[in-house]
């Protein structure tokens, strides 16, 4: 799994816990889930209870099994220790790291597929153990990694994105949690993170096997009409035990000009931005004009859109590189390879 580094800019004004960290400090890698997945938004809510609780990075375990979800734990506090186990096998390890050291917090993230299918027994010996970590699960119903098949949290004439229909009762982990004794359960939403992070905090801090389950619907398979997990369904069944905002969806904003008009646009938030195309005569190759005129529309409250700079006389890279016309797999081996003494006068270069 390869992940992305985040940039490590630290803005001065940024506010500090009482330990002096900022929230950056909390983050990990750059995910690379769907963007608009409800996993990141628990990601941000796990990010945003650490700071809260001024968590020292070193003294938490974070730990995950296979699939979507489990990808959520390089995302948060890259100064924590981790492991990423195979497909529900997550509970083992965490019951053997607490073992070994108890003085340190685990959080698992897991999802329903991970939890509820191939790691339903390790997740019930966990709570049957009382385990002491926070355990998370990303319920979004289907097998995200492996192409949105039904999974074991999939509701009854929920229906798939080609159209399938689930039968097959599901397995509510709230309610089996609480018939296994778990003495911390919570359910939330991936959106509601007003609500999210006090869990989180609470589940922390909890002396025990603390789940709470998130709804976090798939935008990519399980976002559609006809799924009891998507944004739509969630948000007309939403019914918080005590009171709390909402975050409600938001659509697409589309917008449709021509070339040199402008055009308001209100965003989501309410605040009004004015886009104006480039006109028909826009010369794109003039560096020092075309920085002129984007910073003059700037002026004026809108932003230019469309091409605005291209340099098509740039040297790209084979031109750089010699490279030879055909391409390197339709090269026989025997140019490809320089011989023992072609490749002694390589190597006396860098000597």
């Amino acid at each position: 799994m390869t992940f992305i580094a985040k940039p490590k800019i630290r803005h001065p004004s940024l506010p500090k816990n009482g330990l002096g960290f900022t929230r950056r400090d909390y983050e990990g890698a750059l995910s690379t889930l769907c963007a608009g997945c409800g996993h990141d938004s628990i990601t941000a809510s796990i990010v945003e209870a650490a700071w809260e609780l001024s968590l020292e990075p070193q003294n938490l375990v974070k730990l995950s099994g296979i699939g979507c979800s489990s990808k959520t734990t390089a995302y948060f506090v890259s100064g924590g220790h981790g492991f990423n186990s195979v497909h529900g096998r997550m509970p083992s390890i965490a019951m053997g790291a607490n073992a070994a050291n108890r003085n340190l917090k685990y959080i698992g993230v897991s999802g329903d597929g991970d939890t509820l299918s191939i790691g339903l027994g390790q997740f019930c010996h966990a709570i049957r153990r009382n385990l002491n970590m926070l355990y998370i699960i990303e319920n979004n119903g289907v097998y995200g990694l492996t192409k949105g098949q039904f999974s074991a949290s999939a509701d009854v004439g929920t229906k798939a994105k080609k159209g399938e229909t689930n039968f097959q009762p599901p397995i509510d982990p709230v309610l089996l949690a609480m018939t296994l004794g778990a003495s911390f359960v919570a359910r939330s939403f991936s959106g509601d993170k007003e609500q999210l992070v006090p869990l989180i905090e609470a589940g922390l801090n909890h002396n025990g096997f603390a789940l709470i389950d998130v709804l976090s619907p798939c935008v990519t398979f399980n976002d559609h009409e006809g799924s009891t997990k998507s944004y739509a369904y969630t948000r007309e069944h939403y019914e918080p035990a005590v009171h709390a905002d909402f975050v409600p969806l938001e659509r697409e904003i589309t917008a449709s000009y021509g070339p040199g008009e402008a055009l308001p646009v209100v965003m989501h938030d309410g605040s009004r931005i004015v886009l104006r195309k480039c006109e028909d005569g826009y010369d794109p190759t003039n560096r020092s004009a075309a920085q002129v005129y984007i910073q003059d529309r700037m002026k004026e409250g809108e932003y230019l859109t469309g091409l605005l700079f291209v340099e098509p006389s740039q040297n790209e890279f084979h031109t750089l590189n010699n490279t030879p016309d055909a391409a390197l797999n339709s090269i026989p081996y025997e140019k490809l390879s320089p011989g023992s003494a072609g490749l002694e006068k390589i190597m006396t270069r860098y000597r």
